[in-house]
């Protein structure tokens, strides 16, 4: 399992990563980031780290 880590903060709601990997990200109706779960198994790892890598922000990392 791989651990999601966001920095809400650093955040600012451009929603590329729930373009990228909705089965984890979701921007409300405020854009404010939440995450359907803290932890992925090995079926959305390559989903999450593309997410990560697409944040112009980077708050997003993920933790093994």
């Amino acid at each position: 399992m791989t651990r999601i880590l966001v920095d809400f903060d650093r955040c600012e709601g451009h929603g590329l990563c729930e373009q990228t990997a909705p089965e984890v990200f979701r921007l409300d109706d405020e854009g404010e980031l939440h995450l359907t779960r803290d932890k992925v198994g090995p079926e959305h790892e390559s989903s999450v780290a593309a997410a990560v890598r697409v944040c112009p922000v980077a708050a997003l990392k993920v933790q093994p």
